[in-house]
């Protein structure tokens, strides 16, 4: 119940419904303020000649003096008549010089002339405000004219056109009324506006619970869930992001099990072919020292080589697995210098070719004439030329030919070509080589000896020095390996 309610349409229902209080308020307000308006714009419309009509037909002044007895008999028979207005005379500077008004309690004795000036010029007849003497906080409609005797000015007669009497009276029924229809006027608008707001707050809020009620799937273990969401809204963009960002979750997930598994697969190998020298050492050592003084020293020297050899490839193939793990941890980076690839070459062909002979292989050097210098780390690069023919050397069959190829093309790059006359490459295996798994699913399924790591290596190698490296093979017509390195100048 507590989620319930703290959901996101029960938030902006209740942020929709204080919205319509105030502005219900203000409606209130308004209307209130208005009909008053109205109200006095009227009397002001109706009376407007009220006091035209006093200073024409009386005579205010007596001489120099205000004629008292005549304005009080003329005021009261005004008010008789319409007992609402308050009558004041006013001298030229707005001061009260006399007047008649319920009670008798004025709170000013000066009143401003600008309305008043303003409202004896006023040839358009505009809604103006004054001053009421009793209620100075207020401004009310009032009438007024100049009072002008023997063609002189003498001052002002200044109505009040809603006294203070009448306005106390008229505000407790007129005041009930706009209240009344103001309250009717709201609950009406407060019913028919939370009918309607509620109702497109739940259809907007409708496809939020929806992406909501699919997230939580998605988090319980529903790989599959989707929202499905139509049209161009922020929403639709919300639910597309969403789905497109569990499409990319499940994929990875689906990567990371393969991964998984070919991990799997290369601890298994990885145990086999560090199993297997193990293995080899143990059992010769034993025989030796079993058979210590039965054996003659060619057997020795036969068992003691047997070991070494052994020794020897276990230490490689750990060699390996540390070379590959420091270059996928970034903990090894190329040391350039600019060198001389024919030195390098020629040593490298040299020494395998003792090598290829001793398995009946041909080795072939093919280069320019003149080769350049590059600027590279020159232990990687061995290293790559040393796997990379090892790679030859492995799957070159008996009477097989091994090319080396260095050749400078005019585009300022050297190519280097590995290219053996083994059984080839499949299409489907090539754009996989070089990853470590794969390889190692390759290698072991043909049942050839080692762990084949060494292209992965080539190829962590080539990419830290942003060298390029492809291959070109046809299974049953061998496999070429070529590196194009940039020419240092």
């Amino acid at each position: 119940m507590r989620k319930f309610y703290t959901s996101l349409f029960w938030k902006i229902s209740a942020i929709f419904l204080f919205i319509l209080l105030v502005i219900s308020a203000v409606y209130m307000y308004i209307s209130v303020f208005t009909a008053e308006m109205y109200f006095q714009e009227t009397r002001q419309k109706l009376d407007t000649d009220i006091a035209s009509h006093i200073a024409a037909d009386n005579d205010c002044f007596n001489g120099d003096t205000v004629n008292t007895k005549v304005l009080e008999s003329v005021f009261h028979n005004v008010m008789v008549i319409n007992p609402s207005i308050e009558v004041y005379l006013l001298d030229t500077k707005g001061t009260i010089l006399t007047y008649y008004a319920p009670n008798k309690v004025i709170k000013l004795e000066q009143v401003p002339l600008d309305p008043i000036t303003k409202f004896i010029e006023n040839d358009d007849g505009d809604f103006l405000l004054g001053v009421d003497p009793k209620s100075p906080h207020k401004e009310k409609a009032f009438s007024a004219a100049k009072v002008v005797e023997d063609g002189v000015f003498r001052g002002y007669i200044y109505v009040i056109l809603a006294g203070e009497e009448y306005e106390n009276a008229s505000q407790l029924v007129f005041g009930s009324y706009i209240l009344r229809l103001g309250a009717r006027s709201m609950v009406i608008a407060l019913l028919t506006a939370s009918v309607i707001g509620f109702i497109s707050i739940g259809f907007i809020t409708r496809n939020v619970r929806k992406i909501v009620t699919v997230i939580r799937e998605f988090k319980d273990g529903n790989l599959n869930a989707r929202i499905a969401l139509k049209g161009s809204s922020e929403l639709t963009e919300i639910a597309d992001s969403f789905n497109n960002m569990a499409d990319t979750i499940v994929n990875n997930i689906d990567e990371i099990k393969k991964i998984d598994k070919l991990r799997r697969e290369l601890i298994a190998n990885v145990s086999h072919d560090l199993r297997t020298p193990i293995s080899i050492i143990r059992g010769y050592v034993e025989t030796v020292l079993i058979k210590e003084d039965k054996l003659t020293p060619e057997e020795r020297r036969k068992y003691l080589e047997t070991i070494l050899g052994s020794s020897e490839r276990l230490l490689s193939l750990i060699e390996e697995l540390f070379e590959l793990s420091k270059l996928e941890a970034k903990d090894k980076s190329p040391q350039l210098e600019v060198f001389s690839i024919e030195e390098l070459i020629q040593d490298i062909h040299q020494k395998n070719s003792i090598r290829a002979e001793e398995k009946n292989i041909k080795m072939e050097l093919i280069r320019s004439d003149t080769l350049p210098m590059i600027k590279a780390d020159i232990g990687m690069i061995e290293k790559v030329l040393q796997n990379l023919i090892d790679n030859a050397l492995k799957f070159t069959p008996d009477n097989g030919l091994i090319k080396l190829v260095v050749i400078e093309h005019d585009d300022g790059t050297l190519c280097v070509m590995v290219e053996d006359s083994g059984p080839g490459i499949p299409k489907e295996d090539i754009p996989n080589i070089f990853d470590k798994y794969c390889q190692i699913k390759r290698v072991s399924g043909e049942n050839y000896s080692g762990m084949g790591l060494g292209l992965a290596i080539v190829k962590k190698i080539v990419d830290l020095h942003n060298f390029n490296i492809r291959i070109e093979s046809k299974e049953n017509h061998g496999a070429a390996f070529i590196i194009n390195m940039p020419i240092s100048r």
